[in-house]
């Protein structure tokens, strides 16, 4: 319950000073999976780079996706970095859609999440983070995502060990908070931007973070 009330404390802190993310970035649910892929390892500036070319090919769905030739994808999707992996795995996640799911992507919400969570972070190239990002912000399902600005802020905090695994990260969020994908989605969010802006990673800027009352002291 005391954890509840501080990470609950600390939501409310942070929507107090930034204001509502309106997170994932994304015309489509579609457009938004591709762009989790397409995030790792870059910034959001060089993966909206990719998504236009993607977008001015006029292959941003999944069929017309599926059935480029990987070469090609990697040439379009050059901005967001490590391309030709990103290719790949992009395919994967195509293959995936196409077998399961006739590459309706909506279609699996009618899914139950511990059935299809597995199935998604099988896929090659996509992990907890990633598949969860999928989950959340494409397809609505109640996962919390974390990632390394998570870690970084729970460890200065005095809410997470050092070197925590991803789920064990995610089951504090998970077993203290309410199941709500509204409260999930921004909550990350929020993080995200907390960690870019005040909790970084070599010096935290903690006097002015939002955070700053959470503190131990």
């Amino acid at each position: 319950m005391a954890l509840h009330g501080t990470l609950m404390g600390m939501y409310e802190a942070m929507l107090a000073e930034l204001g509502p993310s309106r997170w994932w970035p994304g015309e489509t649910p579609f457009e938004i999976a591709i762009g989790a892929i397409l995030t790792q390892n870059t910034n959001w500036k060089n993966v909206e780079k990719a998504l236009d070319n993607l977008k001015d090919a006029g292959v941003l769905e999944a069929e017309a996706l599926h059935a480029l030739p990987v070469p090609r994808l990697a040439e379009l999707i050059r901005p967001a970095g490590y391309y030709n992996v990103k290719a790949k795995r992009i395919h994967n996640f195509l293959q995936f859609l196409k077998d399961e799911a006739e590459f309706d992507l909506l279609s699996l919400k009618v899914r139950e999440l511990s059935e299809l969570r597995p199935q998604v972070l099988a896929i090659n190239g996509i992990g907890p983070e990633t598949g969860d990002c999928i989950l959340l912000y494409a397809l609505d399902f109640p996962t919390f995502v974390v990632d390394a600005y998570t870690a970084r802020l729970m460890g200065r905090h005095g809410l997470a060990w050092e070197d925590i695994d991803y789920h064990g990260l995610q089951s504090i969020f998970m077993d203290a908070l309410p199941e709500d994908v509204a409260l999930y989605n921004e909550y990350h969010a929020l993080i995200v931007r907390v960690g870019a802006n005040w909790c970084r990673k070599k010096a935290g800027l903690c006097e002015s973070c939002p955070l700053q009352p959470f503190l131990e002291q």
